[in-house]
């Protein structure tokens, strides 16, 4: 699917175009609602793409060469393989010359930092998995992470209980350990 970054009833304007595209991707995970698999997205120089694909050119707002749609557009994936685990999967990713950057959209348990402290300890991944899922404090989020090969990064963070987009939380270093993960997809 290929998705346009300046919808009228889309996410709003953004200071950069990589954070108007990870509001785009998360505004498009929003409309599928909660409890969805991992969705991987290509990011094309959205210029390049007007230029190089006439026919999906027709497809974004916009005329052919109008800067309204500057940035990133970002285009869907065919889905993440089911039982293979998100770093398994991200290492076996190589993306063509024409991919500026990658995304990724992922639904996740997390603790806030305070919780920290009371891990048990000796826990492996499974047990910890259920030890954060029993846990009163845990909250539900989304997370859309993405990268770009000069190195640029940025987040969205969207919590369940509070699923709105005036919700949404965004930075560069908001999810660290995927922005590297996604990054060494564009390592040779």
């Amino acid at each position: 699917m290929v998705m346009s970054n300046v919808s009228p009833s889309g996410p709003p304007m953004a200071a950069s175009p990589l954070t108007r595209a990870v509001l785009e991707i998360d505004d498009y995970a929003s409309g599928l609602g909660w409890d969805r698999p991992a969705r991987l997205f290509a990011l094309v120089d959205t210029a390049r793409l007007r230029a190089s694909a006439p026919s999906v050119a027709r497809q974004l707002p916009g005329k052919d060469g109008e800067s309204a749609a500057a940035g990133y557009t970002p285009i869907e994936q065919d889905q993440l393989p089911a039982g293979k685990a998100l770093d398994e999967f991200l290492g076996t990713i190589a993306w063509p010359d024409a991919v500026a950057g990658c995304a990724l959209t992922v639904e996740r348990l997390m603790l806030p930092p305070s919780a920290e402290a009371s891990v048990p300890k000796g826990l492996n991944e499974a047990g910890l998995a259920k030890w954060v899922a029993r846990h009163p404090d845990r909250q539900e989020v989304r997370m859309t992470v993405a990268v770009l090969r000069n190195g640029a990064r940025e987040a969205a963070i969207r919590l369940r209980e509070k699923d709105s987009p005036t919700e949404v939380l965004t930075g560069p270093d908001l999810v660290p350990g995927l922005a590297d993960a996604l990054a060494a997809t564009f390592e040779s």
